[in-house]
């Protein structure tokens, strides 16, 4: 697989195209370009089960985000770049 540049970058508005969360609206909050892939807030929450630690002594079941693959998303509102100086 040959690394790409993708579309969409940390900070930018995008919209699901297609998968459970399809028309879902979120902040990517991470991404990943050689596994072409991005974190999105709110979007593609999966369980994990979360052994008891010292700093969480209940364990349990926890909702986090998974990535999604940058072709099943579509950037709505660009994030805001930093201009030369």
């Amino acid at each position: 697989m040959t690394r790409r540049k993708l579309h969409v970058r940390t900070g930018d508005t995008v919209k699901v195209l297609a998968g459970k969360d399809r028309g879902k609206e979120g902040k990517v909050l991470q991404v990943y370009p050689k596994r072409e892939r991005a974190l999105v807030e709110g979007v593609n929450l999966v369980k994990k089960a979360m052994r008891p630690t010292e700093d969480n002594p209940e364990g349990g079941v926890a909702e986090r985000e998974a990535p999604l693959h940058a072709s099943n998303l579509q950037v709505v509102a660009a994030a805001e770049t930093k201009e030369a100086s």
